[in-house]
């Protein structure tokens, strides 16, 4: 509920406090008089378009200030937001309007914190709608025809858009996880091909140990100088230990030197140490002897080994040029295909197991949607058939109504395309509402629609209707009065009306005047009262009937004003 506004220097405003109530509050007063502008500063502090005519003539600042109490349901929504209402529970929306230096810009301040205008139209959403004729196009658009009807379905039916909401953004998450693994797919075999021929090349070679070309070519070496190694072994046997020429060996000389020794030892026992490195290296000397005769004779040409060991070569460096360089490096890439093939084929599994998840969810999805749709269903049959009944009065006797739901692609809101069809007059095709309605249609289809919602417990705002009466009189305004009424029981309502009988009705009666005075120059400016008294209510609207207060006119009111005490009753009891 908006509590209260205070607006200065705002067009032809200069300062204005206004203090609203629950129930209806109309505002009167001669065409012209301003009664537009009280309701331009509300669009403004909420996120509305400004221009730099909208700050009074002569000044630099525009400033407007509104106070809301808003419900339960909204109060959570603005503690989500960190704007914790101040004192009572109230919340204080403010902008102001700067022009410098021929550039306009504005602040928005909640609870006076500094906010975006994206969060005050959020706000707005919240606290806020306002109807008049030219502002209905947003009803023509199928969606906020959708949007209607959910509304109107209750909790039942937005609780089952949530989870369609849901399913909806779990397929989306699982199609991208798809499109990118199946966007990698073709990649993902052509490395498969590859790992795969690399592995079965490398397992062909037989590869196990990363030493293996080292004692090849070592091998191969050996292979290809065994003549002259079985002549140096010869030769170094007899170095060593047999001399077939006759001439001493190194182990003959050892052996004189190990008899010496031990002949010293006799006379100084320190030399045990020195006799024993003798007699240990005697002991090698005969020992390499034997083993160097061994291995010469061992020595045996084989060109065919020679071969094969060459080929083994050839084929391992050849190998190592492609993996390598080295052949312990070739065995660790073969490692490292043999887990990347691995890795790959669990890709896979993953990509099926995937495919699986996203049949799942988009069955689930396909589901949720189609119990959505059977909720809507029947909300658009009990729209139907209460919209009619609530335009009846407003003079569309006549009139036909439906509310027709369409298969459409599926998004975040279900599967549903929703679309108004209306006809106000008899024998008229009935066709779409953007199609069909006039301006004034529209006004009284939107109150009409309103009022359906007064029972769907879809928590209390400030609806706000500028001059929806245009073009109506008699029984027609009247019903539009009840109406008006009707849904001030559950919203608090402001109406900027010129019909009689729709000010009668009112719980707080506001007349908007414009006034010249005296500044620097003469100024006009727009000034609101407050109509407390009966005597002030039955001259305004002795005025608004007859131009003149005079006694038929004042009779005249004084009639509405008694009427309208007794619906008001009659609508109480029934609420």
């Amino acid at each position: 509920m908006l509590d209260s506004l205070r607006i200065k220097n705002f067009a032809l405003i200069d300062y204005l406090e206004l203090e609203l109530g629950p129930g209806l509050n109309v505002l009167t007063g001669e065409t012209g008089a301003g009664k537009s502008i009280v309701l331009d500063a509300i669009d403004v502090v909420l996120g509305g378009k400004v221009n730099q005519r909208l700050v009074r003539q002569g000044e630099q600042r525009a400033l407007i200030e509104a106070i809301f109490r808003p419900d339960i349901q909204t109060q959570k929504w603005f503690q989500e937001q960190e704007l914790d209402p101040l004192e009572e529970d109230t919340v204080v929306c403010s902008r102001e309007i700067i022009i410098a230096k021929d550039n306009l810009r504005s602040r928005f301040r909640v609870n006076g914190v500094l906010v975006n205008r994206q969060l005050v139209l959020q706000i707005r959403d919240r606290l806020l709608e306002i109807t008049a004729q030219g502002q209905t196009v947003e009803l023509m658009i199928p969606e906020k025809q959708r949007q209607l009807l959910d509304l109107y379905g209750g909790v039942e039916l937005i609780a089952q858009r949530e989870r369609v909401s849901s399913a909806y953004d779990i397929c989306q998450k699982l199609t991208q996880s798809l499109a990118k693994r199946r966007q990698s797919e073709q990649e993902r075999l052509q490395r498969l091909d590859l790992i795969r021929y690399q592995s079965q090349e490398l397992t062909a070679v037989g590869l196990t140990d990363g030493e293996e070309l080292e004692q090849l070519e070592q091998t191969k070496e050996r292979l290809a100088h065994v003549v002259e190694l079985q002549q140096l072994s010869y030769q170094l046997y007899q170095l060593l230990y047999q001399n077939e020429r006759g001439e001493r060996a190194a182990s003959d000389f050892l052996g004189d030197a190990e008899v010496i020794l031990k002949d010293m030892l006799k006379y100084d026992g320190n030399l045990e140490s020195l006799w024993e490195m003798v007699s240990n290296a005697l002991t090698q000397v005969v020992e390499a002897g034997q083993q160097i005769q061994v291995y010469g004779e061992s020595l045996e040409a084989d060109p065919h080994y020679l071969e094969q060991v060459e080929e083994r070569i050839q084929q391992l460096k050849r190998i190592c040029r492609k993996y390598g360089p080295s052949l312990a490096e070739v065995l660790a890439y073969a490692e490292n295909l043999a887990r990347e093939l691995e890795e790959i084929n669990e890709d896979s599994q993953s990509l099926e197991t995937l495919e699986q998840e996203y049949t799942k969810a988009q069955a689930d999805l396909t589901q949720a949607c189609s119990a959505l749709t059977l909720l809507r269903q029947e909300a658009a049959s009990k729209l139907e058939e209460q919209l009619t009944k609530e335009l009846k009065p407003l003079g569309m006797e006549k009139v036909v109504f439906a509310c027709r739901i369409f298969s459409a692609s599926i998004n975040g809101t279900g599967g549903d395309q929703v679309v108004y069809y209306f006809s106000p007059n008899p024998g008229e095709k009935i066709q779409p509402l953007s199609l069909t309605a006039s301006g004034g249609e529209m006004s009284r289809f939107l109150l009409a629609l309103k009022t359906c919602f007064v029972n769907a417990k879809i928590g209390s705002k400030t609806l706000i209707f500028d001059e929806i009466d245009v073009g109506v009189s008699g029984k027609v305004a009247q019903a539009i009065a009840n109406q008006l009424h009707s849904l001030s029981h559950i919203h608090q309502v402001l109406c900027v009306t010129h019909q009689p009988l729709i000010a009668a009705m009112a719980d707080i009666h506001f007349r908007v005047e414009k006034q010249i005075v005296q500044e620097q120059d003469l100024r006009t400016v727009v000034r609101v009262f407050n109509l407390s008294n009966h005597q002030q209510r039955r001259e305004e609207l002795a005025q608004l009937s007859g131009g003149q207060a005079d006694q038929d006119a004042i009779t005249f009111a004084d009639s509405l004003l008694a009427q309208a005490q007794i619906r008001r009753a009659t609508m109480i009891k029934k609420y």
